[in-house]
Parts: C-alpha cells; sequence; structure tokens
C-alpha cells in the first residue's frame, strides 16, 4: 500500500534513502527491518517500487517473515548465483536460526559453531571434502584450517547480502533472510530436520520461485583452484599460503540482478 509521502513514483526517486536504498537492491542485498529508513521506505512505497523493477525484469518480493530482495525474471539485467560452498554454509546458518535458542540468545552464534554445526550434519570427512573438492589426499590439520578459511569467505559473502551481521569478536547475528536457504523444505512438518538432511548429502536445493537465495546480482564466489593448481599431501602450504580472503572479490560495479 502506497502512502501519502510518496503519491507519484517521483517522490520515490526524490528520497534521499533511495539511490543507496537501490544500489543495495541491485547488489543482493536482502532488507528487513533492521534497516529501519530502508525497510520504511520499501513499505510506503511498494506499489510504485513494483512497478519501477518489472521494467527491469524484477520482482521486488516482500516476505512475510518480514524482509524484502528483488528476484531477476527475465534476461535484462544481470543475475548470479551462490557457489554450492556459500549454499551449504547458508542452509547450516538457517539451521541455527531456526533452534530455539536463537532467540533467546538474540540471534547471535560465533563462527565456531557454525562450523561445529556443518560438521555434525554432514560429518568432518564430508565437511572436509565439501571444501576441498579437489584435493585427492590431505593433511587433515591443514583442510580443517582451509575449511574454517572458506566458511569465514562465505560467511563474508552472505553477509554482503543481508543474510548475517558479522558482530563483535566471532559473533555471527542472524537475519530474518536467512529463511530463504529453508525454502525447498517449508510446509514440512519437521523443517530443521529436512533442512539438515539436505546439508548431510551436501545437497544445494534451489527454491522454487526459480533462484538461489543470492538471485540478484552478487559476488559469486566461485574461487575453487583449479585441480592443476592442487599440492598434493607431500606439498600442502603452510599457514601464510591460504587461500586469501575471496571477500576482495566481489564486483561492487553495481551491476542490477
Amino acid at each position: 500500500m502506497t502512502r501519502p509521502g510518496h503519491a507519484q513514483l517521483e517522490d520515490v526517486i526524490r528520497d534521499p534513502d533511495f539511490p543507496d536504498l537501490d544500489l543495495a537492491l541491485r547488489r543482493g542485498r536482502h532488507i528487513d527491518r533492521d534497516d529501519v529508513a530502508w525497510y520504511a521506505l520499501l513499505g510506503d512505497a511498494q506499489d510504485h517500487l513494483e512497478a519501477f523493477y518489472r521494467r527491469y525484469g524484477c520482482e521486488l518480493v516482500h516476505k512475510a517473515d518480514g524482509y524484502y530482495y528483488l528476484l531477476p525474471t527475465g534476461d535484462k539485467l544481470s543475475r548470479r548465483q551462490l557457489s554450492a560452498g556459500d549454499m551449504l554454509v547458508g542452509q547450516a546458518l538457517a539451521l541455527l536460526y531456526l533452534h530455539p535458542s536463537t532467540v533467546e540468545r538474540g540471534g547471535l552464534h560465533t563462527h565456531e559453531e557454525l562450523v561445529a554445526q556443518l560438521a555434525t550434519v554432514m560429518g568432518s570427512d564430508a565437511l572436509i571434502r565439501a571444501f576441498n573438492p579437489k584435493r585427492r589426499r590431505y593433511d587433515e590439520r591443514v583442510a580443517q584450517k582451509t575449511v574454517r578459511a572458506r566458511v569465514g569467505e562465505a560467511v563474508r559473502r552472505l553477509a554482503g547480502l543481508g543474510f548475517v551481521d558479522l558482530a563483535e569478536g566471532d559473533q555471527l547475528r542472524l537475519r530474518p533472510a536467512l529463511l530463504r536457504f529453508a525454502e525447498p523444505v517449508r510446509g514440512l512438518s519437521e523443517p530443521a530436520e529436512a533442512l539438515a538432511q539436505l546439508v548431510a548429502r551436501g545437497e544445494v536445493a534451489l527454491e522454487a520461485e526459480g533462484g538461489s537465495p543470492d538471485a540478484a546480482a552478487g559476488p559469486t564466489g566461485d574461487d575453487e583452484p583449479e585441480a592443476d593448481d592442487e599440492p598434493e599431501a607431500d606439498d600442502e602450504p603452510e599457514a601464510d599460503d591460504e587461500p586469501e580472503d575471496a571477500a576482495g572479490d566481489e564486483d561492487d560495479d553495481g551491476a542490477a540482478p
């Protein structure tokens, strides 16, 4: 419902918060109630903005869980998807979000709890293989360090898309948009259990709407090395040779979804 303050699309575009909001949406950002000014603007001008983004081949989606995002429906604007590793991390975060203790803790969990969640539902060996997919042999110590580094990179990418906030220390504040990762099991009697089974099988399940949770433009996170670049177990990299933060590869050029 459009409110009097934004009677016309021109009023929306002239709003001082619109340029930053528009760029955030086009970069794949999910907007929830914690984004107070942006969320209010979307609520006030939803009718105008739905028609506005439809001209670019996108749908402005508003979920009952309390967040907005852009979903590409055509090919006028660029479209990207999360990597398999990002999807696994997102699904594990969704499991934590659905846990009853999350409300009591103000939505806060630690990076170590996230890794432990992945290890619990997947098993340590499967977790290592998921984030070291092209290594036939590996040193477990180095492999575990690589897992933590890759999970950390995924978390930073998901934070850029509005799924989590990076809090003090190694804490993460989980946001409602994580429920997009639970879409494949919505409506089931035990959604958390079903989602855990997806993670355990390493499945990258895309939701029925037709896009992965970063359906709007955002970093791909696809930084897996080629097979020829993988060192053998006898030539494992030292700690200083760990992959660099992939967040630095993000594309912030404002490309639309």
